[in-house]
This record gives C-alpha cells, structure tokens and sequence, in this order.
C-alpha cells in the first residue's frame, strides 16, 4: 500500500507530504511546546513554514534532477518523518531557515557531475551556505564540502579554489550595506563567535541521548549498506553519494557544536535531506515487496510512536 504510493513520482505524493507538515507545524507549535504568538508572530511563522515547504520542492528537484534515487517519492516522505522523529526542530526557525540554503548549496554543487559551469556552481554554492551561516555561524564548516568538490572534479583549475572567496566578499557586502541601512553593524561580530555549546543536562538526558545514539548508529548502517550497493554503480554516482555524506557529517558536527534547548538550537535539521537519502537507498535495496512494505510502515510507525510517547511524558 505505502510502496504503490510513495514508490511512484506522483503529483499526490506532494500533496501528502506539503499537507502533513502543514498540519504538523502547527501541531507542534500549539499543542506541543504550546506557543502563544501575536498576529505579526503568525505572519513570521507562516512564513518559515513556506520556506519549510519549498525545502521539500528543492528535496524532490534535487533528487529527481541528479538521479540520486530511483523514480520515487520516498526522499520527501523520510524527509518529513525526521521532522516527526525530532519535532523540536520546527520550533526553530534558524535551522529551518539555515537548512534552506544549505539545500540550495546541495542542489549546485552535485550538479557539477556534469562538469558544465562549474566556476558558477562554486560560487552558487559557496554564496548559500554563507547565507546559512548568517543563521548559524558553525554552517561555515559545510565550505569544507565546496573544496570537496573542487578537488573532485576540477582542481587543476587554480582560480576555482579562490572563487569561495569571491563569494565571502559578495555576501560580506551585501550583509554590511543591508546592517548598515538598519542600523545593526554590530550583528556580524557579534554573530561570528563561533562558541561551542556543550549543555551537559541535554547529554545526561536518557530520552534526548538515547534518541540520537540510535539515530547516529543507524546513519552509520545506511551509509555502509549504500556504498556496498553503489559498488556496481557508475563513479558519477559514488562521487555524489560521498558528497551527500560529507554534508552529513558536517551537519552532525554542527549539531554537536551548538546544539541547545535553553536557546532553541537544534540544528540536527541540517542532517535530514543526506539522512532521507540514504534511507531511500536502502529501501530501493529491498527486492521483496512485502519485507520492503514491512520497512515502510516501521520508518512511519516508528517516528510517530515517538513522537507521540513524548507528547505523554
């Protein structure tokens, strides 16, 4: 049933999916952490909600333009459950908006397999994920994947390697005339301390620990079964699949840095799109429909039952 839905690319697998987290984000807002907002504070939260959605739009492109999986919407379903699994994420708006850029930053620079452009793409790429920083200053780290890339694909080229700095100096204009005309010149250095915000109650804590123990192991799993897989498979897609990984890792370091509940961080949001890829992966590796149906209601039943004890507690 869920493999004849979501196994497809159908236009109401979007429906399904933009549905669900419209009525989820609201849902954990009111009814779970019980915010009281004002009538401009809606406005902002609806606003953050249509970036969250066109995420999923730029999940689906993403996967779909580059054939990172097979013709399927699983990508955007497993992208919507890691909310359900880590709710707490959609309370805040940095990761969500952060996360947002770091997609578009994904989004360029796997499309340079197709060696086209690629001066344009590391611009691109480095651009957004200086503009995810704005949000949360440890994003600078995923400019480690853009010399990733670089190296990948076209380091011979010496003036790649500076276009990341043509790109720094683009947005630190753009920042400072933008401060400059409000009035807030002081929100870069003041932003840019680069603290690492270790909580010791957030790790002693069994429910918040545990969670992202499993979560962590499970990552390891998927990401050792789809290399396994990507064997037999073009390089092309070996090399954007080690892409996707770094992002990845980079995202579990960010979260590791600056994870904090007393200030509403949690950026383990940045994880989700290279998480809901390799679980797509893995159930594309299942032959059997029944087993890979049993799959699927467990990655569905799974984040709901935790979501749901969580509710109680």
């Amino acid at each position: 049933m869920i493999a004849s839905i979501f196994g497809k690319t159908k236009p109401v697998n979007h429906i399904i999916v933009v549905a669900f987290l419209f009525l989820f984000y609201w849902l954990v807002h009111f009814l779970r952490f019980k915010k009281i907002y004002t009538v401009e504070e809606i406005v902002w939260q609806t606003a953050v909600l249509g970036v969250l959605i066109f995420s999923v739009m730029i999940v689906d492109f993403i996967v779909k333009r580059n054939k990172i999986s097979q013709a399927n919407s699983y990508t955007i379903l497993y992208f919507a459950l890691l909310m359900v699994l880590f709710p707490e994420t959609l309370i805040d708006n940095k990761a969500v908006l952060s996360g947002f850029f770091v997609l578009l930053a994904i989004r360029r620079l796997v499309s340079m397999r197709s060696l086209k452009s690629i001066k344009v793409k590391i611009f691109d790429a480095s651009l957004w994920i200086l503009f995810a920083s704005l949000f949360y200053d440890w994003a600078l780290l995923y400019l480690l994947v853009v010399f990733m890339a670089i190296y990948i694909y076209d380091p011979k080229n010496f003036r790649n390697w500076l276009v990341p700095f043509a790109a720094f100096f683009a947005v630190l204009l753009l920042s400072s005339g933008y401060l400059a005309l409000t009035d807030d010149l002081e929100f870069l250095p003041a932003h840019f301390t680069f603290k690492v915000l270790f909580v010791p109650e957030h790790i002693l804590d069994w429910a918040n620990s545990t969670k992202w123990i499993v979560y962590v192991l499970g990552l390891f799993v998927l990401t050792i079964l789809t290399f396994i897989q990507l064997g037999n498979s073009g390089v092309g897609k070996i090399v954007t699949t080690r892409i996707i990984v770094f992002f990845l890792i980079i995202g579990l370091v960010v979260d590791v840095l600056i994870s904090s509940p007393s200030q509403g961080h949690y950026p383990i949001l940045l994880t989700f799109f290279p998480t809901a890829v390799l679980m797509t992966n893995y159930v594309e590796l299942i032959k059997r429909e029944k087993f890979r149906e049993i799959v699927l209601a467990i990655s569905i039943l799974v984040p709901f039952i935790v979501f749901v004890s969580t509710m109680l507690i």
